[in-house]
């Protein structure tokens, strides 16, 4: 088979649309994972170039879930080569403005998906992973300058960084490396509410360049990331935010 093996999760949309489509454009097999978004993945599958593409579903927070979904990804594309921990879900929980029980429950989804997820697909892709692989985490700005009405999506991605530093050094023997992209604000579906007027403005503001990102910017550096030259990036975590947040 030609080209590499690459799972993305999340990939029927936004930034995991994109990496998927970047995956496929330099020739690359490629498994577009989704939860419930089958119509989107299919309309993504029948637009890749190439050959030897399919689709796989699970909801990252079943364990048993994410086992079958790797394997099945790892056989249909005969095995995995890169995985793309790009699956994820935001969702507001303000400390003063939510009950015990909404805390509680935003917790545990966000946690499930966002964190404890992509521990468990990379700890199944890894078994399907060759030397010379590469596992790629998308964070967020999030992780390091906060986020007060979400905050266990800052935690969540704070913890995937944690993640992929300790990975990096546990599978370096192995020959596979892992990296990090955190992107600021993105031209998504996640994103639109929060583009639109008046709170758009403010938030293309925060950038010196006046925009947010385009998904086409986040896929070129996870496949960047993800290629043989990018082997001593391993444990780096990328900012992609248009100079909006300095650390």
């Amino acid at each position: 088979m030609s080209g590499r093996a690459v799972l993305v999760t999340g990939g029927s949309r936004g930034i995991g649309r994109a990496v998927a489509a970047a995956f496929a454009a330099q020739g690359d097999r490629v498994a577009i994972h989704h939860r419930d978004s089958e119509k989107d993945a299919l309309s993504l599958l029948a637009e890749l170039p190439g050959q030897g593409h399919t689709v796989v579903r699970a909801d990252l927070a079943d364990p048993e879930a994410v086992r079958r979904m790797v394997d099945e990804a790892a056989g249909a594309l005969g095995g995995i080569d890169v995985l793309v921990n790009n699956a994820g879900v935001f969702l507001a929980h303000p400390i003063t403005e939510t009950s015990y029980e909404e805390w509680q429950a935003t917790w545990r989804r966000t946690l499930d998906v966002n964190l404890v997820g992509p521990a468990n697909v990379t700890w199944c892709a890894v078994r399907h992973m060759p030397a010379g692989g590469r596992v790629i985490n998308v964070s967020s700005r999030g992780a390091y300058r906060g986020e007060p009405d979400s905050p266990a999506y800052g935690a969540s991605k704070a913890g995937l960084n944690a993640l992929g530093q300790s990975l990096a050094i546990a599978l370096a023997p192995r020959g596979i490396a892992v990296a990090g992209v955190a992107p600021g604000f993105v031209e998504t579906d996640m994103t639109n509410e929060h583009l639109k007027a008046p709170r758009g403005a403010e938030i293309r503001a925060q950038s010196p360049f006046g925009r947010v990102a385009r998904p086409t910017e986040i896929a070129a550096a996870v496949v960047y990331l993800a290629s043989p030259a990018a082997e001593w990036a391993s444990g780096a975590v990328l900012d992609l935010n248009g100079a909006s947040y300095l650390r």
